[in-house]
C-alpha cells in the first residue's frame, strides 16, 4: 500500500476521531482503494463504518440510491453522479460524513468531453441536503495506478474540508 495514501487515512481518521464521526466511502473507478488504505490503520473501525464498491450503473443505483435519470443525463463520471453517491452512501451508512468517486482511469474509455484521468469526488456531511454535497472534476495524468492513487489521495485529503 502506498505510504502517501496510508499517511492521508490516518490524518483523516485523526480528524474524523477526534468529532467521533464515522466515515463512508462510495468508490467507483478506485475501486475500494479508499477503504483499503484506511483499513490498513489499526483501530479505524472508530471512525470508518463501510465502504460501498459500486463500479456499475446498476451497482450505483441498487446499493446507494443514485437515480437512474442522473446517470442517463449526465453520465457516471459527472459532479452530478458523484453528489448523489455520497449522499446515497450516507443514507445506507451510520456514518456523519461521505467520500463518493467516479472516474475514468484508463487506459481506455475516455472521449473528447471527458478524457482518461477525468475523476470527480464529492464529500458530503449528514447534515447536507443534496444541494449541499460539495463536489468537483479533476484532470489527473498517468497510467492507471497513477490516477487511482491520486484520487484516492486528493479524497481523503480534502475531506477535512467538508465539515
Amino acid at each position: 500500500m502506498n505510504e502517501e495514501l496510508v499517511a492521508a487515512a490516518r490524518d483523516a481518521g485523526a480528524w474524523l476521531h477526534a468529532r467521533n464521526w464515522r466515515l463512508v466511502t462510495a468508490e467507483s473507478c478506485t475501486g475500494g482503494l479508499i477503504a483499503a488504505a484506511i483499513t490498513e490503520i489499526a483501530g479505524s473501525s472508530a471512525w470508518f463504518d463501510r465502504g460501498f464498491v459500486t463500479y456499475t450503473d446498476d451497482s450505483k443505483q441498487e446499493l446507494i440510491g443514485v437515480q437512474a435519470e442522473t446517470l442517463r443525463q449526465f453520465g457516471a463520471v459527472s459532479e452530478a453522479t458523484v453528489r448523489e453517491m455520497a449522499f446515497g452512501a450516507l443514507r445506507a451508512s451510520k456514518a456523519e460524513v461521505a467520500i463518493a468517486v467516479s472516474g475514468i482511469a484508463g487506459p481506455s474509455g475516455g472521449s473528447a468531453s471527458k478524457p482518461v484521468g477525468t475523476v470527480c469526488l464529492a464529500w458530503a456531511a449528514k447534515s447536507d441536503s443534496l444541494d449541499e454535497v460539495k463536489a468537483v472534476t479533476m484532470h489527473f495524468s498517468g497510467n492507471r495506478a497513477e490516477i487511482r492513487r491520486a484520487a484516492a489521495l486528493l479524497a481523503l485529503q480534502h475531506l477535512t474540508d467538508r465539515a
